[in-house]
């Protein structure tokens, strides 16, 4: 399997409010930028959909490295609390609903076809990588800002 590594952002204006998304994937010293955005969107939905649409431009089955200052994705990976949620009818221990289950159910399959480590990264600390991403999130958000 090739070795990739992945580092994503999601960032919004408002939350709910516009948002943007934005990856980094690099293979062997290359990168692919990769960002887009929503005019309605929460900061959440925008932290999966950047590990979403990273790990769908995979051509083959990977083995990632990914990286995220998204403890909301970190921790229900980690902690395998979506796959609880899931089991659950997409309720959460609290019995209330899981959020972003049409995002959930986008992500697990590409969970499957890949090996994926997640790696938390503390934002806005200085990591080059997780300050660009958030630089393009920004960027993508502040189409709609105009």
């Amino acid at each position: 399997m090739k070795q990739i590594e992945i580092f994503t952002d999601g960032a919004c204006s408002g939350n709910p409010g516009p948002g943007g998304w934005a990856a980094i994937l690099r293979y062997k010293g290359k990168e692919k930028e990769l960002s887009g955005s929503e005019k309605e969107t929460t900061n959440n939905r925008m932290e999966l959909t950047a590990v979403i649409e990273a790990l769908k431009a995979l051509k083959e089955p990977c083995e990632v490295e990914l990286f995220t200052d998204s403890k909301y994705v970190c921790d229900a990976i980690n902690q395998r609390w979506v796959y609880s949620w899931q089991a659950k009818g997409w309720r959460k221990a609290d019995k209330k609903p899981a959020l972003n289950v049409d995002l959930w159910e986008q992500l697990l399959p590409l969970l499957k076809a890949n090996k994926v480590k997640f790696n938390w990264l503390k934002g806005h600390a200085g990591h080059p990588e997780n300050e660009r991403c958030d630089k393009m999130a920004v960027e993508e958000y502040s189409k709609y800002l105009k």
